[in-house]
């Protein structure tokens, strides 16, 4: 193994370019993943929508999932796909027709709130992949462009959103925790003092035993 990572290179010691650092962390560029991010959870929410309260509702939540089955009827890209859709998701079109319905609302609104963004990219990268192995192009290419992107700046893409409140929350409680412990120095000194006198104690029982 050491000969191999000699002769490849250990990856966990890969630099990250500095322009995708760059990318990633840039408050101004944050704006345009923010935009984009907003925008992805809006389709997913029209999508949940319908499928929940609107013309696809009787498809999805009723009639044992007839947009599922019929949607796995379809042609796969790959025949052990289309195997998979017709022994799987065809006998419990039912039930994966309300998740499919749900988890695209979820979806939508975890991005559009900013909340979990890095798991909603990666449920909508999920959902995606499911739809183009069943055969459906449409506008998953672009909204898998989306994702991807999200996903990699999540660290900007999710600051204007429920997921940078509870960051900057989470940054200010471990400032007031470093804080306490700067305004006690008489409390640390005494824990000093105490571990350097049980040290010294510790080497004057030593000394005693190996003089006995």
């Amino acid at each position: 193994m050491e000969k191999l990572l000699g002769l490849i290179g250990d990856p966990a010691r890969v630099k990250t370019p500095s322009l995708l650092v760059r990318l990633q962390r840039n408050k101004k560029a944050s704006l345009v993943w923010t935009a984009m991010r907003i925008w992805l959870g809006i389709m997913w929410l029209q999508a949940g929508i319908s499928k929940l309260w609107g013309a696809e509702n009787s498809a999805f939540l009723h009639n044992n999932g007839a947009g599922v089955a019929g949607f796995a009827h379809g042609v796969g890209a790959y025949s052990w796909w289309s195997l998979f859709m017709h022994a799987f998701v065809v006998p419990n079109a039912s039930w994966i027709a309300v998740t499919v319905a749900f988890a695209e609302f979820a979806i939508g609104c975890c991005l559009v709130l900013g909340f979990l963004t890095p798991l909603a990219a990666l449920g909508s990268l999920a959902l995606l992949f499911t739809y183009v192995m069943s055969g459906t192009a449409s506008v998953c290419a672009f909204y898998a462009l989306f994702s991807i992107v999200i996903l990699a700046t999540w660290q900007t893409s999710s600051w204007i959103g429920v997921d940078g409140l509870i960051y900057g929350y989470r940054q200010r409680h471990e400032d007031s925790r470093l804080n306490r412990y700067f305004d006690r120095p008489i409390s640390i000194l005494r824990v000093k003092q105490s571990v350097m006198t049980t040290t010294d104690e510790t080497a004057a029982q030593r000394d005693k035993v190996s003089v006995g």
